[in-house]
């Protein structure tokens, strides 16, 4: 068994050449490389969205060996990662969302336990047009229809504009399950640009 693998649950999903694992910590000696792939999909982000896309450093880390935070980890068949999805049902553990507004949304499924939210999905870029994001959607929506789990996701105008990531996960959860799926909430950030005082 590679040394990938430890601590992964059972693989879930497979297309192609592509392999999922869900991982509950990323072992410390391949954090390093994740945060490259990390930094390699979000870094451009910076200067795309003015809400912050990107995690430090530290956070990184934390994520990536907190075992609340399952990571839906794509490989090829070599073993080599080429994309991730993390999905929680602690919520508690992504600071830019209000656990309190999903447990009054979903009563239903707070008192089963069962509301997720899936903080961030990556691909490599050299892998962006194969099977990875594919078969990291199918792994996750598996443990939610296993779940009857409501989850939440939040996916920054850039990335919905460039990428239509929305229209592509509805298109992918629909396949697989009866799912309903609605806008539950938006942001809209404003700037100002002052050219002088006004004076006439």
């Amino acid at each position: 068994m590679k040394s990938y693998a430890e601590g992964a649950e059972s693989g879930v999903a497979s297309r192609g050449n592509v392999h999922v694992t869900v991982e509950n910590a990323i072992p410390d000696d391949q954090i390093a490389l994740f945060q490259g792939l990390y930094e390699e999909a979000f870094g451009p982000l910076r200067t795309k969205a003015i809400a912050r896309q990107v995690l430090h450093p530290e956070e990184f880390r934390a994520e990536m060996v907190d075992p609340r935070v399952n990571k839906h980890v794509a490989r090829l068949e070599s073993g080599e990662p080429i994309g991730m999805t993390t999905l929680t049902k602690h919520l508690d553990t992504v600071p830019w969302i209000s656990p309190e507004y999903f447990i009054a949304r979903y009563p239903e499924h707070a008192a089963r336990d069962a509301i997720y939210y899936a903080g961030f999905t990556l691909v490599a870029p050299s892998a962006r047009h194969g099977s990875a994001f594919h078969a990291m959607i199918e792994s996750v929506v598996q443990v939610l229809v296993a779940d009857r789990a409501a989850v939440g996701w939040d996916i920054c105008s850039y990335n919905n504009t460039r990428f239509s990531f929305a229209d592509s996960i509805r298109v992918m959860a629909e396949e697989q399950a009866n799912v309903e799926i609605v806008v539950e909430d938006s942001q809209i950030y404003y700037a100002a640009r002052f050219t002088g005082d006004g004076a006439t």
